[in-house]
């Protein structure tokens, strides 16, 4: 068992029932450094493996402590997307290149800013120092290398290829090499410019370069898939590596020369051998592709930099791998059966899984779709589930024994929401193809397609008796059966529709006449769900602002702003009281409307997902690591499922 793993096991808090399944023997990630706000584009290690410097898409370098992570200094200057970052050879100082066309210089110890180099023209995607430490080598999607003196600033030379994306500077000092968008290596004299080699043979970018210790390889990768290793005397390729799904942007020898660590936009770092070419180790963990790979000096550790915003530190000695058993692509929706025995998941991968929310264990796996599936739900008795895909079609299958009853086939697009009516008699479908089919959900026929919409049709929902069914759109205009805007919901006695826009409002409508009532306003941004109360009373609406708005039906005043995660995609109210149930779990709220509460439900414990934290009432009480935030979660009752970039459906279960 881990060491810290097994030195805490016998802490854990005693409302925890049951926790989330976890590897016996954790993966090879050490660390996961947080605090950038976007993707991180280059990492590297100190010459004495004490720090890391990140450079990122959010305009700043941090440095961090590489035992502890802890973040040391933040370096802010640039005012464009930082790509690449290198210490220089006595780690005291650090080099950056932005978007912005500069190239700047910082003390390591202070944070202070020593240089700014112009004269690029386009962006900087690439910065090396020289071995000496008096160069510093830059590579822009102008067509230019630029050497400059690293003490005064001042340009040395000058040379020219295609759109660089990658420099590096032989272990002597006397080469740079450099990787372009035409598909080609190039070997620079350092002091006068000339070009000694090309190396060709990528059919892609090449994004990523690194000399071997000794001096004598060149490893190349590219948006071709593969790595390769060149002979750098005479320019010969040595080896092909191949493995990865998708283009290479980094590439990095180990200090002995005897691995080599490659990173891509498939979200996995490799290594491999150096002499045979074999592969060593698969590491996997992050939910974005890699920019940026560096190993530590003394070849024990591998960072890692990625579009997921954060950066990895790990063993590269015992690569154990983290067995992940699930779906193999992020889960798109999770939801839970009306009994709450039952958690269905719809993930990239094209399957839906129906798993055990008191077990955890897997009851069923529903093939059949060609394509994502992007929605799912349960009738209402709980004996079928609905899935809506990618592919075009609708399916149902049986929630017990995992068989197809019915593949309804009519859209001419992705099918992007599902729903049964309250009846569990009728299935409605939303699509790209911007129609609302409504099917028979015994013999698969189809009764109603409805059209009107001028864009692609994301929600549907049936009135609560049945008889009206609402639709949700990318443009704004609402037609008298559908609200052509994100999301809609009914008033409980059908008289009025609400309907929420990626404008921003939301606004309440006359079902029979479609004459608009109120226009509500005060979210700042696309408002994703709406909801009315049982009483009529209230309308509550959640938005990618992040909050949650509480409105007075009649008048339209605001009664509450609830601060919780951006994207929060369903919102009802509670039957038992004062609670919003959402797709991160239960919301209590201020009311006088519900008056005398009546006994509470085995349902209501106050359990939501919140960021980085599961918490109870809105207070934080377990923290989720970087590996198991989930991307969609449900809850009901006390059990927590939460679904995973990673294709893992977790499940947690509380006593409180």
């Amino acid at each position: 068992m881990s060491i810290v793993r097994n030195q805490f096991k016998d802490c854990m808090p005693q409302w925890t029932r049951r926790l989330l399944e976890v590897d016996k023997n954790w993966n090879a990630v050490l660390q996961t450094l947080e605090g950038h706000l976007g993707p991180v584009g280059g990492v590297a290690f100190s010459p004495d493996g004490n720090l890391v410097a990140s450079g990122s898409n959010d305009r700043t370098i941090k440095l961090w402590d590489a035992a502890t992570g802890a973040l040391q200094q933040t370096l802010e200057g640039h005012s464009s997307y930082v790509w690449g970052v290198a210490f220089s050879p006595d780690g005291k100082l650090v080099v950056s290149g932005s978007d912005d066309g500069t190239i700047k210089l910082w003390d390591a110890a202070t944070g202070a800013l020593q240089q700014t180099l112009e004269g690029h023209s386009n962006y900087v995607y690439a910065v090396a120092f020289s071995p000496d430490g008096k160069l510093v080598a830059s590579g822009s999607t102008d067509g230019t290398i630029k050497l400059w003196d690293a003490a005064t600033g001042a340009l040395q030379q000058k040379v020219h290829s295609g759109s660089v994306y990658a420099v590096a500077f032989s272990p002597d000092g006397n080469l740079v090499a450099s990787g372009s968008n035409d598909r080609t290596i190039k070997l620079w004299d350092a002091a006068t410019g000339a070009l000694q080699q090309t190396l060709e043979g990528h059919l892609g970018y090449v994004g990523g370069l690194a000399f071997s210790p000794d001096g004598k390889l060149v490893a190349s990768g590219s948006g071709d898939r593969t790595i390769k290793l060149w002979n750098k005397a005479t320019g010969a390729l040595q080896q092909t590596l191949e493995g990865h799904s998708g283009g290479l942007w980094a590439v990095a020898f180990s200090p002995d020369g005897k691995l080599v660590a490659s990173g891509s936009v498939d979200r996995t770092i490799k290594l491999w051998d150096a002499t045979t070419g074999a592969l060593q180790q698969t590491l996997e963990g992050h939910s974005g592709g890699l920019w940026a790979v560096a190993f530590s000096p003394d070849g024990k550790l591998v960072a890692s930099g990625s579009l997921d915003g954060t950066i990895k530190l790990w063993d590269a000695v015992t690569g154990a791998q983290q067995t992940l058993v699930g779906h193999s692509d992020r889960p798109l929706m999770v939801a839970f059966s009306p009994d709450g025995k039952l958690v269905a998941s719809g993930s990239l991968d094209g399957r839906i899984k129906l798993w055990d929310a008191t077990t955890g264990a897997l009851r069923q796996t529903l093939e059949g779709h060609s394509g994502h599936v992007w929605a799912v739900a349960f009738s209402p008795d709980g004996k079928l589930v609905v899935s809506g895909s990618a592919d075009g079609t609708i399916k149902l299958w049986n929630a017990t024994t995992g068989a197809l009853r019915q593949t309804l086939e009519g859209h001419s697009g992705h099918v992007w929401a599902v729903a049964f009516s309250p009846d569990g008699k009728l299935v409605v479908s939303g699509s790209n193809d911007r129609t609302i089919k409504l099917w028979d959900a015994v013999t698969g026929a189809l009764q109603q397609t409805l059209e009107g919409h001028l864009g692609p049709v994301w929600a549907v929902a049936f009135s609560p008796d049945g008889k009206l069914v609402a639709s949700g759109s990318i443009n704004r205009t609402i037609r008298h059966w559908e609200s052509e805007t994100e999301t809609a919901a009914f008033y409980p006695d059908g008289k009025l529709v609400t309907s929420g826009s990626d404008d921003g409002t939301i606004r309440l409508w006359d079902a029979a006449t479609g004459a608009l009532q109120q226009t509500l306003e005060g979210h700042s941004d696309l408002i994703w769900a709406v909801a009315f109360s049982p009483d009529s009373n209230l309308v509550a609406s959640s938005s990618d602002d992040g909050t949650i708005k509480l409105w007075d039906a009649v008048t339209g005043a605001l009664q509450q702003t609830l601060e919780v995660d951006a994207g929060i995609r369903r919102l009802s109210f509670s039957k038992f009281g004062p609670y919003l149930e959402t797709d991160k779990g239960l919301l209590r709220f201020r009311t006088t409307h519900f008056g005398i509460l009546p006994q509470q439900s085995e349902l209501i414990s106050d359990i939501y997902v919140k960021e980085r934290w599961v918490a109870r009432d809105m207070e934080k009480l377990l923290w989720l690591p970087p590996d198991y935030r989930p991307r969609h979660a449900a809850v009901y009752g006390r059990v927590v499922a939460l679904g995973h970039v990673s294709g893992r459906v977790l499940i947690l279960e509380f006593s409180f």
